[in-house]
């Protein structure tokens, strides 16, 4: 019996074995091989996308320099009366030194040279000439411009730019009319003068956009250069021809991801099947690893931790894109930004946990809130922003800020407990192709800051006089503070409160007078509220205080009435300053009658219940004035926190009539029922008068009765009038 032919079929097994294992490797190696070809191709592109843009970038930074003095009255006068000094040190060297400008020009309306420079030295204007030919096109282009704007009501002035070539060497140019930047200089049509500013393409050049974008070997080639590496951009002007070329270092990552991996990749090769498809599942996880580690640095370089929303890098970028996009056919971007109104009132009651949680809702549901060509940014704390792209109109936009209020203004549930936080909102819109980033946001900015010195829990749109009145604010706010510091113009006014009789003076409410130098008599409401909005505050309180209690022991009054900021009741050092100064006064608590709004009490502040209760237990009596205007509650009437009220004078100009009668008669009764005196306000006819007396009114303040008087005709009133100093807490 023969032997079974077993080498021959290991020989035909062995034969397939490895023309599988072969065919595998070939196959694996294709498949490398594309794949480090398709990440190498991917990678340049990027690359020249990059150079690209960093060219354009370069360009328009030339004509924002520019622009930082072609629109200019002095450029102007000086330009026109030939002034050479004047133009060489602010339109000719100063650009060469100051930003590298190799090479300025200014003509007039005829095309004739009034001033040029090279290489940061003045030279004669005839040198022009000799660019006249490259310039030429980029004047007469932007005399164009400037014709099919005028007559257009604030049109932006016109501006050219892009690359040509000098003396044979690529160059970029931007040229743009010198006009007046006020009204005191006119510019009459034909008699306009442009502004021509040329910096060359070199290594310089280069080397700035090769820094931003992190390439290596960056270099500038001539316009022949022959055999161009596929790391290159050319450098072309407007009609096309290529002026030169940018070359670098090709970053190729994925030939650098096999030259990394080659060893494994020889080992594999000689192994088994088994031993080769294990050291590719490898090079693949391996591979992944790296490219999920290249993501994840890439996410944290540009999204907020806490939330996964873009932060304040990306953020900026999408704008500036933004802008940049809508530009090409004049569509506009709003910009909405926002704050959490009791952010820090969540971290200090609830902690830090609380305030993390609340920032992550509040991302989630603005989130929702927008489209997906949107984006919302967390810039830092509880400061959102978000780029609303291609803005019909503004009340689409104010649409989408009443969206936004009423989804933060729902409950949230933080760590179990559920709180209202509410939030403001600044909105502004781009005004052209020409908007800048940076100025939107300011804007944006300031329309937020409007939203909470009107009362926070709204939305403000930007205006142009916003800019005007937060320069004002600024101005009153240094001029308070010179007032307050002996600079005069600040005074003290006394209006008398009278008995029920209306003829016994008990005593007298102090008011804040200011005679402005500049804009006259400014009302409290508007300086008293830049106090509040600036952290002055404390200062101007105290200064009133100080007052107050300096006129108290002066004169022969039973007490004198003062006015107190919700702020100052929740600095818990206010009643040792406040004891401290009627001490060293010699004026005893009990002839201070300090007059507080409702939403002191509102806010359930722990410092402003510890410093209420602090003054009260000195003697100091508590008046709750303007009563049923704001949030009333007879809560904090039956805790004992106040000792009088205070008929708002909108209650009682509606004596006389069935509702108001009502209103106030109720107030006075209840007044009685807890044992609390009560003040009407605003008193001005008999008729009012002889009704609060009616209706068992204790006190009344009014033009009627007495106006407001300065302390030296109040102290000439007869004692009579004045009535005798008594215990207060009766």
């Amino acid at each position: 019996m023969s032997k079974p032919r077993y080498k021959p079929l290991t020989s035909q097994v062995t034969l397939i074995v490895l023309a599988l294992a072969a065919f595998t490797l070939a196959m694996v190696a294709a498949f490398g091989t594309f794949a480090t070809l398709s990440t190498d191709r991917g990678s340049l592109e990027k690359q020249k996308t990059f150079v690209a843009t960093g060219i354009a970038d370069e360009i328009a930074e030339l004509v924002r320099e520019q622009a930082s003095v072609t629109v200019w009255d002095a450029a102007l006068l000086a330009s026109r009366g030939g002034d050479q000094r004047w133009l060489e040190e602010n339109l000719g060297a100063w650009l060469h030194e100051y930003y590298g400008i190799d090479r300025v020009y200014v003509i007039d309306a005829a095309g004739r040279p009034v001033h040029a420079m090279r290489d940061g030295e003045t030279v004669e204007p005839a040198a022009f000439e000799d660019d006249r030919q490259s310039v030429a096109p980029w004047v007469a282009e932007l005399r164009a411009l400037a014709r099919e704007r005028a007559g257009v009501t604030e049109a932006e002035p016109p501006v050219v730019s892009g690359l040509v070539s000098f003396d044979g060497r690529p160059a970029m140019l931007a040229a743009q009319p010198i006009v007046p930047d006020t009204d005191r200089v006119a510019l009459e049509a034909g008699e306009d003068y442009v502004h021509i500013a040329v910096q060359f393409v070199d290594a310089t050049v280069v080397d700035r956009i090769a820094d931003k974008y992190l390439l290596t070997g960056a270099h500038l080639l001539p316009q022949s250069a022959a055999g161009l590496p596929q790391a290159t951009v050319p450098l072309s002007d407007a009609h096309g021809a290529i002026l030169g070329h940018i070359a670098w270092e090709e970053d190729r990552p994925g030939t650098a991801l096999v030259l990394r991996s080659s060893p494994a990749l020889v080992a594999g090769g000689l192994l088994a099947a088994g031993v080769l498809w294990f050291l590719l599942r490898h090079l693949r996880r391996a591979a992944g690893e790296l490219q999920r580690s290249q993501d994840q640095a890439q996410y944290l370089a540009f999204h907020d931790t806490l939330t996964g929303l873009p932060n304040r890098a990306l953020f900026e970028d999408r704008l500036k894109r933004a802008l940049q996009a809508v530009a090409r056919d004049n569509r506009r971007v709003g910009l909405i930004y926002m704050d959490l109104d009791r952010f820090k009132t969540i971290n200090d009651t609830l902690g830090h946990p609380a305030g993390d949680e609340l920032v992550r809702q509040t991302a989630g549901r603005l989130e929702k809130s927008i489209r997906h060509v949107d984006t919302v940014a967390r810039l830092g704390g509880d400061e959102f922003a978000i780029i609303v792209f291609d803005v019909k109109d503004v009340a689409t936009a104010q649409d989408l800020c009443q969206r936004l209020l009423a989804e933060i203004g729902k409950p949230f549930d933080l760590l179990g407990d559920q709180v209202f936080v509410g939030a403001s909102i600044g909105l502004a819109i781009s005004s052209g192709a020409d908007t800048d980033p940076g100025d939107l946001l300011r804007k944006a900015d300031i329309a937020l800051y409007e939203a909470k010195k009107n009362g926070r829990g709204r939305y403000e749109v930007f205006a142009g006089d916003m800019d005007d009145l937060l320069t004002r604010k600024r101005m009153i706010e240094s001029d308070l503070r010179a007032a307050l510091s002996g600079g005069g113009g600040m005074k003290l006014v006394y209006q008398p409160v009278f008995g029920a009789n209306g003829r016994t003076m008990l005593g007298v409410e102090a008011l804040i007078r200011w005679d402005h130098p500049l804009h006259g008599v400014l009302s409290p409401a508007h300086f008293v509220s830049i106090a509040d909005e600036r952290g002055m505050t404390n200062l101007l309180g105290d200064w009133v205080l100080g007052e107050v209690v300096d006129f108290a022991a002066r004169a022969d009054l039973p007490w004198v009435a003062v006015n107190v900021s919700p702020l100052q009741l929740r600095d818990t050092a206010y009643v040792e300053r406040t004891l401290g100064v009627l001490s060293e006064a010699g004026v005893s608590p009990r002839r201070i009658q300090m007059e507080i709004v409702e939403s002191a009490l509102i806010e359930n502040s722990s410092d402003t219940m510890t410093v209420l209760s602090a003054l009260r237990e000195a003697g100091i009596r508590v008046a709750l004035d303007d009563f049923g205007t704001g949030y009333s509650s007879i809560g904090y009437l039956q805790r004992r926190m106040v000792d009088k009220l205070k008929i708002d004078r909108s209650f009682v100009r509606m004596l006389g009539g069935s509702e108001g009668n009502a209103i106030v008669k109720a107030i006075i009764d209840l007044a009685a029922a807890l044992n609390v005196t009560v003040t009407a306000e605003g008193v001005e006819t008999e008729q009012q008068r002889d009704l609060l007396l009616a209706m068992g009114c204790d006190e009344m303040q009014g033009f009627l009765l007495s106006p407001a008087l300065e302390a030296r005709d109040l102290v000439r009133l007869p004692p009579a009038a004045r009535g005798p100093l008594r215990d207060l807490t009766g």
